[in-house]
C-alpha cells in the first residue's frame, strides 16, 4: 500500500464530529491512499492518508470529548451504542456491497459482518455493567468505582475490518472512554463509511476514524494523548506497539497471532464433523487469527476422514466475492497471497504429499484455491507457521498425551477446537490445551458476552465480555470512615 498523490478520496475521515478529507502540500493536492479490489487488481476507491496535523486533531478532539463524555451515565452511553447499532443495520446491503469490494470476501460473508457489528454494539449495550459499588459496614462506607481511562486507539487488520472495529469501539465507549479508530490502509473504506454515518449519531469527538499507510499506526500509538491501544495483527507487530505503548505507560490489548489446533477424536460422526472442522480451517480463506490450522485426527479414522475433508476442499467454489454461489474469495491483499503461496511451495519442495493441491490460477486477482496437505512432520513450515491462507495439514496422532504434547509446542496459544462424542473426555483432553478458548463441538466463533484473549505470544489481556469492558478502565476506591 502506497501514498499516492489524487484529487479526491472516496469517503472522509470522521474528526470532532465533522467530516475531514486528505490534506496536501498544495491547496489542489490530497495525500490519499490507493484501495484495490483483491478480485480484480483494480483501484476502487481512495483514503485520505491522515497527516500529523489530523492525527493530533483527532486525539485532541477525543480528549476535548473525554470530559463531558466520562461524566455521562451508564445508561446514556447504552442509549448511544444502539442508536450506533440500528443506524449500521439500516445500511448493511450498501456496507456489504463496499465491504466485500475492498475485501474479497463473499457478500453472504459480508452481510452478517455488518450485522455482527450492530449486533456487537446492541450486546455491550444490554451488558451488566456498573461502575460504581457501594458496600456499607458499621465503620466504612466503601466505594469502588471503575473509572474510564481517557483516549483509546482502536488499530484494526484488514480481515474481518468492519467486526473487529466494533469489538473496540463498544466496550471503550460503555465504559466512558472515547476512541481514534484506524483501519488497516488495504481495507479503509467501509470503516469509514460508517464513520459517516455515525457522524450526526454519536457525540462529537466520541468516536474519531483516521486513515492512513503504514507510517500512521507507529504515530498513533506513540501519540501521548492515547492511554489504551487495542490491537488486532501478528505477534511480530503486536511486539512493536507494546514497545511503542511503554513509552507513555499506555494500557493495551493485545490479540495476536495464532496456529490452532483441532482435535478430531476417533468416535465423531464424519458426516457432521467434517465439514464444520473444513469452514473452521478455510472461513474467510483462512484469513482469520482463530482459523484451525493443524488439524490432528486420531488415526483409527485419519484416513476416511482426510478423503471427505479434500474432496470437500476440490468441490468448493472460489472466485470474486460478488458473483453468486462464491464460497472464498481471494486473499486480501499480494504480500499476503506471495507469502501463502510461498509456504505451499516451500511445503511441496520439503517432499510433504498434497491431498488437494489448490489451483493459483492465472490471471488477475489474489486467488490461491483450498490446499490440504497429508501428514507432514512436525517440525514442518505448515505445521509450525501461521498460513493465514487457505493451506491447512491433517495429522495422525494415536492417544491424547501424544496429541495434547504436540498441540502445546508452539509459541502461540490463541484458541483451539476439540471434536467428541464423550464431552466428558473432550472437556478432560480441551483443559490441558495452552490457550485462551477452546471451543468443544462447535465452530471458533467468538460472542461478545465471553471474554476472548491469548496464551503465551498470541496476545495479552481480553475483549469481550465484562472482563473486556473493565479492561477499558482503572479501579478507583473511597473508603469513607464513619465518625
Amino acid at each position: 500500500m502506497t501514498s499516492v498523490i489524487h484529487p479526491e478520496p472516496t469517503h472522509r475521515m470522521l474528526i470532532g464530529g465533522r467530516l475531514v478529507s486528505a490534506e496536501g502540500d498544495a491547496p489542489d493536492v490530497l495525500n490519499v491512499l490507493d484501495v484495490v479490489n483483491p478480485a480484480t487488481e483494480e483501484i476502487v476507491g481512495h483514503a485520505p492518508d491522515a497527516t500529523d496535523a489530523q492525527l493530533d486533531a483527532a486525539v485532541s478532539a477525543a480528549r476535548r470529548a473525554f470530559e463531558t463524555w466520562r461524566t455521562t451515565s451508564v445508561d446514556e452511553r447504552r442509549a448511544v451504542l444502539a442508536a450506533c447499532a440500528s443506524t449500521v443495520r439500516a445500511h448493511v446491503e450498501e456496507l456489504a456491497v463496499l465491504l466485500t469490494t475492498e475485501q474479497g470476501k463473499p457478500l453472504a460473508d459480508a452481510r452478517i459482518e455488518i450485522a455482527t457489528f450492530a449486533d456487537w454494539l446492541d450486546a455491550h449495550a444490554a451488558m451488566a455493567y456498573t461502575d460504581d459499588e457501594v458496600t456499607e459496614t458499621a465503620t466504612h462506607r466503601v466505594r469502588v468505582r471503575r473509572v474510564p481511562l481517557g483516549v483509546v486507539a482502536g488499530i484494526v487488520p484488514w480481515n474481518y475490518p468492519v467486526v473487529i472495529a466494533a469489538k473496540k469501539i463498544a466496550p471503550a465507549l460503555l465504559a466512558g472512554n472515547t476512541i481514534v479508530v484506524k483501519p488497516s490502509p488495504f481495507t479503509p473504506l467501509t470503516t469509514l463509511r460508517i464513520g459517516e454515518l455515525l457522524a450526526d449519531v454519536v457525540p462529537a469527538g466520541v468516536l474519531n476514524t483516521i486513515s492512513g499507510g503504514d507510517s500512521l499506526g507507529p504515530r498513533l500509538t506513540e501519540h501521548p494523548g492515547i492511554r489504551k491501544i487495542a490491537f488486532v495483527g501478528s505477534t511480530a507487530t503486536g511486539r512493536r506497539v507494546m514497545a511503542s505503548a511503554a513509552r507513555n505507560l499506555a494500557r493495551v490489548t493485545l490479540e495476536l497471532g495464532g496456529n490452532d489446533p483441532a482435535i478430531v477424536l476417533p468416535d465423531v460422526d464424519l458426516d457432521e464433523v467434517v465439514p464444520r472442522v473444513f469452514w473452521t480451517c478455510f472461513a474467510n480463506s483462512g484469513q482469520l487469527c482463530i482459523a484451525a490450522k493443524r488439524v490432528y485426527v486420531h488415526e483409527d479414522v485419519y484416513d476416511a476422514f482426510a478423503e471427505r475433508f479434500a474432496e470437500l476442499a476440490r468441490t468448493v467454489k472460489v472466485g470474486n466475492g460478488l458473483e453468486d454461489g462464491v464460497r472464498l474469495g481471494p486473499l486480501q491483499n499480494r504480500a499476503q497471497y506471495e507469502k501463502v503461496v510461498g509456504l505451499i511451495k516451500e511445503t511441496v519442495g520439503s517432499g510433504a504429499r498434497l491431498l488437494v493441491e489448490g489451483a493459483i490460477p492465472d490471471g488477475p486477482g489474489y486467488f490461491v484455491h483450498p490446499t490440504v496437505v497429508d501428514d507432514p512432520a512436525d517440525d514442518s513450515a505448515i505445521v509450525t507457521r501461521e498460513p493465514f491462507g487457505p493451506v491447512v495439514p491433517l495429522l495422525r496422532f494415536r492417544d491424547v498425551d501424544d496429541v495434547v504434547r504436540r498441540a502445546n509446542d508452539s509459541e502461540y496459544g490463541l484458541s483451539g477446537t476439540v471434536w467428541s462424542r464423550d464431552i466428558g473426555a473432550a472437556e478432560e483432553l480441551a483443559a490441558r490445551i495452552e490457550v485462551g478458548t477452546v471451543w468443544i463441538n462447535q465452530e471458533a466463533i467468538p460472542t461478545p458476552d465471553l471474554p476472548f484473549g491469548g496464551h503465551k505470544a498470541s496476545g495479552i489481556g481480553v475483549e469481550n465480555g465484562l472482563e473486556g469492558v473493565l479492561e477499558h478502565t482503572d479501579t478507583q476506591v473511597l473508603s469513607v470512615r464513619r465518625a
